[in-house]
């Protein structure tokens, strides 16, 4: 330990304060944006730059950002939940990668075996060095000092069950007594003695967690023992014929499937004897198979058949390809399908991020179907890549919005929306209904559901900074504002 690594101790200390004040007090809003701008500040004091591997870094940077913006600037409930798991997980990943050698494979297993041994190492460093510290703390005590204390313990040990009885037989002796003895616990728990003691505690823990972290993370461009220890085993080899076979039993199946129902696919009406609840139903389980099954067999595939004859290599190719174009084929009329669902009974959160998920399919299996051709480009690199970017970008977006906004637009074509279900969404759900309420004052129970909802907000504390968020803060305001 040199006096800067002692200062750095200080810094952690300090940033496991910002953690606990940002995430232990009051409901998440900006506060996340407080405490990542704090750890990035720290990251950029400790490494001065050094970064490596800058442009997956960057990526991973600005995704951070935007997923710990969305606190400050949305209220999504589902959101809020992924994101207070993903969230540090991506830190841990971002931080680990930018101090790794240029080159890392960060889209293979053994880098995932990498973050584990950079975590478990971390914590062990914080153990050590607490236990260390201890030592060295009590080392210097002398025996009489020792002595001292362990008497104390043993006289605290013994005395308070006896000051207990003690205090209950004089309290039932006297009643002003007992009063006062009373108002004890009340005077202890004002000042919030025992919360404070477990809340530095807490900001010990994580300021030691960071700092065990942080000191096991280096940024030299030369060692590459951190994968030595950990390679890949080898992959294992499935053999092409046998693949073939698979592919042109299911490619048969859903060339059939897709030519007998080509009029359900892409038809805009129902079809006789449904209902539109069961047209998009079937939908979404031939979407399931499509997910479950199709792209499976096709990462599978693509990662463990090695063929060196020509031929069959071609044969799988093609095989390949067929697989990836039905399986549009089902994305297609599954997308179409929910479509004429939203037309008939509303848009709703669940809904959209089904339509946003099959885009998310379309554009994989599209790179897949180029992969197949082009085998030098990594397949699960751009998975990882675009899977990040879909993520962050449908948290930016504010998918409750446009769920509200599809809703007006439909009220004003049909006359039908769901107001509970508004209702039922975030602070954006609360603005779609202040626009319907200026459309369309008259609406039932639209009126008495605003007035409910001003009575809540009203009975509600004043929220400290950590948990101020700007759809709220807007929705809030226009509520004040709305002539009821």
């Amino acid at each position: 330990m040199k006096r800067n690594d002692l200062l750095f101790l200080l810094v952690c200390l300090g940033l496991g304060l910002l953690a606990e004040q940002s995430f232990f007090h009051e409901r998440i809003g900006v506060s996340y944006l407080v405490f990542i701008t704090g750890f990035y500040a720290v990251v950029l004091g400790r490494y001065r730059l050094a970064f490596h591997n800058r442009r997956i870094g960057l990526l991973l940077m600005v995704s951070i950002w935007v997923l710990a913006g969305t606190y400050a600037f949305y209220d999504n409930l589902l959101f809020r939940g992924l994101n207070m798991l993903l969230i540090p997980l991506m830190v841990f990943f971002h931080i680990v990668l930018i101090t790794s050698p240029d080159g890392t494979k960060w889209s293979k297993p053994a880098f995932v075996a990498l973050l584990m041994d950079k975590f478990s190492r971390g914590i062990n460093y914080s153990v050590r060095f607490s236990k260390i510290s201890f030592r060295k703390v009590f080392k210097n005590m002398t025996d009489n000092t020792a002595q001292v204390i362990k008497r104390i313990f043993i006289g605290m040990v013994i005395g308070l069950p006896l000051l207990f009885v003690i205090t209950g037989l004089l309290m039932s002796a006297d009643s002003i007594f007992q009063d006062i003895v009373l108002k004890v616990p009340e005077f202890i728990l004002g000042l919030n003695f025992i919360e404070g003691v477990f809340r530095s505690i807490l900001v010990l823990l994580i300021g030691l967690l960071f700092f065990g972290i942080f000191q096991v993370l280096h940024t030299h461009s030369k060692p590459k023992e951190d994968f030595s220890r950990l390679k890949e085993k080898p992959a294992l080899n499935w053999d092409g014929i046998t693949a073939v076979t698979i592919l042109i039993l299911l490619n048969s199946v859903y060339v059939l499937f897709a030519i007998v129902q080509f009029k359900y696919f892409f038809n805009e009406e129902l079809l006789s004897g449904y209902t539109y609840a069961e047209y998009a139903r079937r939908g979404f389980f031939e979407l399931i198979f499509v997910t479950l099954i199709n792209w499976s067999i096709l990462i599978s595939f693509l990662k463990l058949v090695r063929e060196g004859r020509k031929k069959l290599k071609v044969v799988l190719k093609v095989m390949y390809s067929l697989l990836v174009l039905v399986s549009g084929v089902m994305l297609t009329s599954a997308y179409q399908r929910l479509t004429l669902y939203e037309t008939a009974y509303g848009f709703t959160l669940d809904r959209v991020l089904a339509h946003a998920f099959m885009i998310f399919l379309m554009v994989v299996f599209a790179y897949t179907f180029i992969r197949i051709w082009l085998e030098k480009l990594s397949i699960f690199h751009f998975y990882i890549i675009i899977g990040l970017i879909f993520y962050a970008g449908i948290n930016a977006v504010g998918l409750e919005k446009i769920v509200v906004n599809n809703n007006l637009e439909r009220y004003e074509e049909t006359g039908k929306i769901d107001i509970y279900y508004l209702n039922h969404l975030s602070y954006t759900g609360l603005d779609g209904l202040m626009d319907l309420y200026e459309i369309d004052p008259d609406y039932p129970e639209l009126k008495q559901i605003l007035i409910d909802r001003k009575q809540s907000l009203d009975g509600m504390k004043n929220e400290s900074w950590q948990s101020f968020n700007v759809m709220k803060q807007k929705v809030t305001n226009r509520l004040n504002e709305l002539d009821l």
